[in-house]
């Protein structure tokens, strides 16, 4: 990200730490305005929202060091923003699988919004079971003399997802990497017992709206037969 680096130097006089937050506060806020206004237009058209939650955070100063430090580069600025891709994250919060894809979808036809790179943990989950969406994305930060594009880690999950991620990202970091192997396995068999319950819950979902969709084609049904039957007694065609 050429302009980050650009916009650093455009401001010699202030902290370059401080600048490169600013730029990665101002991109999550855009980020997070455009998912709320989706959210809400997708409540206004299908009277349903997808998101239940919205969760957003910037990366520790320590969280970056030790990640350039596991991969092998430099500590510098211009390290950070080339090579940390999830400095700025925000996560997606859903119900069901299928509210997963529908934002990503939507999210990738954002014409302000470009997608750099997609990491689907959910058709193809990492080895320790975790299952999740990742999208990275690039978002404009119009300054007063530049236009600086900022990437944004999004990470998209359902409940159910997000509760086992918490669970393993909280033992990953309190063995340092090297979890018992009973507890490695045991975590795997919850995310199989995740992925279960996110199936059925879909399968749940559907059935009960395919059940209102029937109970409405029926009400519907009624009123036009009330309505014709109301017609015939007018022209004195009814027995």
């Amino acid at each position: 990200m050429q302009e980050a680096i650009e916009a650093i130097r455009n401001y010699e006089d202030v902290d370059s730490w401080k600048t490169i937050m600013f730029l990665y506060n101002s991109a999550l806020k855009e980020v997070n305005t455009k998912l709320e206004i989706l959210n809400d237009e997708f409540k206004h058209v299908h009277r349903y929202n997808p998101i239940e939650h919205i969760k957003t955070r910037i990366k520790t100063p320590a969280s970056i060091v030790k990640k350039l430090k596991r991969n092998g580069y430099e500590i510098s600025i211009e390290n950070m923003i080339k090579y940390i891709n999830d400095i700025a994250g925000v996560r997606l919060i859903c119900s069901f699988t299928s509210d997963i894809y529908r934002l990503a979808g939507m999210i990738g036809t954002q014409s302000d919004l470009k997608v750099l790179a997609i990491k689907d943990y959910i058709k193809s989950p990492k080895e320790s079971g975790y299952k999740s969406y990742h999208m990275l994305v690039s978002v404009p930060i119009f300054l007063s003399d530049s236009v600086v594009d900022t990437k944004v880690e999004i990470q998209i999950r359902t409940i159910a997802m997000d509760f086992w991620a918490s669970l393993e990202h909280k033992i990953y970091y309190k063995f340092e990497g090297n979890a018992p192997g009973y507890i490695s396995r045991d975590l795997r068999d919850c995310a199989d017992m995740v992925s279960v319950l996110d199936e059925k819950m879909l399968s749940l979902n559907n059935a009960i709206q395919e059940c209102l969709e029937q109970e409405e084609a029926r009400r519907e049904y009624g009123e036009h037969f009330r309505e014709i039957s109301g017609d015939t007694t007018k022209l004195g065609l009814s027995n």
